[in-house]
């Protein structure tokens, strides 16, 4: 594995989560795997699990860490060719790629979608143009269309649930006052391609996630029959795909309670974090015993852990 951009990028998928549940089972034993190696973090957008997970991954292989956030920290880099520089961009990444790569032995980054220019953001203008003109591993921290470090960590959790042999597991739509973008959405229908399940994604009309990803998933428009017998129910906010970017409903009546959970099998609940409480999932739901949000987080720094690895071996 030369770069882990989706979740294609793994060799072998089962084999991955297998190496991320070793890591969590004896965190120290790949500790001399990093030793005398940087890993460094670009942060183009805020961040809290995957900055603190990925440092904590980097240091259980016996890595030095480097952060820095572009937002604040940083000059602004322009990705186009030919451009004359004449405004706020005074770094181009054809610079900054090379320059951070003498530093840094691994480099993960971090750009969200700017859900205003569907193709630039499929593109992903950003880390590809870092790959371009990198010439050390890059690793995807969320990007514009995708967020596979937290889809592996979702497996992992999935993989620890007492669950039937095959679940019944419900990826659903929930309000937000916000346009969101569709990387976790899109990652973990990716990821629950790879699990024997019985997955299904509800969603309101106009929120379907591209077709190119869901496939010949069933997506029901109807949130309280998608929930009918849910083992695992895992919520999700992301504007419209089709009208790129917008929001197009701001009603509560798909957030997540708990009458709706008592149409599921007793189903756990699932969240990448953060969260808004009473906004896309009620407060009963995410205090409830069967919430594994806490989980999740806990296994970030261990999907980390085992990319990292892999690349570095």
């Amino acid at each position: 594995m030369k770069q882990f951009l989706t979740l294609d990028d793994l060799p072998n998928f089962d084999d991955q989560v297998a190496l991320a549940q070793a890591i969590k089972a004896d965190p120290y034993q790949f500790e001399k795997v990093g030793k005398r190696k940087t890993l460094g973090l670009l942060f183009f957008n805020p961040s809290l699990r995957t900055r603190l997970s990925t440092q904590k991954a980097g240091r259980l292989l016996g890595m030095d860490v480097m952060v820095m956030n572009f937002s604040n920290e940083a000059w602004a880099i322009e990705y186009e060719d030919g451009t004359i520089m004449e405004g706020l961009r005074s770094e181009h990444v054809k610079e900054a790629a090379q320059v951070v790569s003498q530093y840094c032995d691994v480099v993960g980054i971090r750009a969200f979608a700017t859900l205003t220019d569907k193709e630039k953001d499929e593109s992903e203008q950003v880390l590809q143009r870092f790959i371009e003109h990198a010439t050390v591993p890059i690793v995807n921290m969320e990007s514009a269309t995708a967020h596979p470090l937290q889809a592996l960590a979702d497996a992992i959790t999935l993989q620890e649930l007492t669950l039937p042999k095959k679940p019944k597991v419900v990826l659903t739509w929930a309000p937000h006052p916000k346009a969101l973008p569709h990387a976790v959405g899109n990652s973990f229908t990716r990821m629950m391609q790879q699990m024997d399940a019985d997955f299904v994604i509800a969603n309101p009309e106009g929120y379907d996630l591209d077709p190119r990803i869901t496939k010949d998933i069933p997506v029901i428009h109807n949130q309280d029959e998608a929930l009918q017998g849910a083992d695992v129910v895992y919520a999700k906010n992301w504007c419209s795909y089709e009208q790129y970017g917008q929001i197009l409903r701001t009603d509560n009546a798909w957030m997540l309670t708990p009458e709706k959970m008592a149409k599921t099998n007793n189903a756990y609940f699932m969240h990448c974090l953060p969260i808004r409480r009473n906004v896309v999932v009620a407060d009963g739901v995410l205090d409830h015993p069967n919430s594994k949000v806490i989980e999740q987080a806990n296994n970030r720094t261990f999907s980390a852990a085992a990319v990292l690895k892999s690349l570095l071996s």
